[in-house]
């Protein structure tokens, strides 16, 4: 059994670890400068950036999964939730934990009155691309992603 709660302070040494698994399988631990005390600061700090929903077994009281969230400004949309991060560790993949907590997420961006969600997915992440698929998901051709990293 799986519950879906929203996230705490308490849960971002857990958070971190499923970010750490994330990067590892998309072949990019190294590119990982966060820490789970800034993530603490970040998240639960006095201007928080970002929002968690957790995945929890039941059975364990382990996490299996989050999503991460926060919201952006469209000048042509308005309020957006953007989806950061979906991650389910790996034992817990096709169990349907990922729909439970895309489905949150949905939620979530209806419940704080956003006209919509956006993420992005690697190209290659053909079992990302097919779970989306399913949502009705619209991807987008001639977006580049630009960056300036300090």
């Amino acid at each position: 059994m799986i519950s879906i709660r929203p996230g705490t302070l308490q849960d971002i040494p857990e958070a971190f670890d499923l970010v750490m698994e994330l990067a590892i399988y998309e072949r990019a631990a190294d590119q990982v400068t966060n820490t789970v005390e800034q993530m603490a600061l970040d998240g639960f700090g006095p201007n928080p950036l970002f929002g968690m929903i957790m995945a929890e077994d039941s059975d364990s009281q382990k996490i299996v999964g989050m999503a991460l969230y926060f919201f952006r400004y469209s000048t042509w949309k308005g309020k957006r939730l953007y989806l950061e991060d979906i991650i389910v560790t790996e034992a817990f993949r096709g169990y349907g934990v990922g729909k439970l907590l895309l489905d949150a997420t949905i939620d979530m961006a209806h419940e704080t009155q956003c006209t919509g969600m956006m993420w992005q997915v690697l190209d290659w992440n053909e079992p990302a691309i097919g779970f989306y698929r399913q949502f009705g998901t619209r991807f987008d051709d001639g977006w580049t992603n630009c960056h300036l990293d300090f």
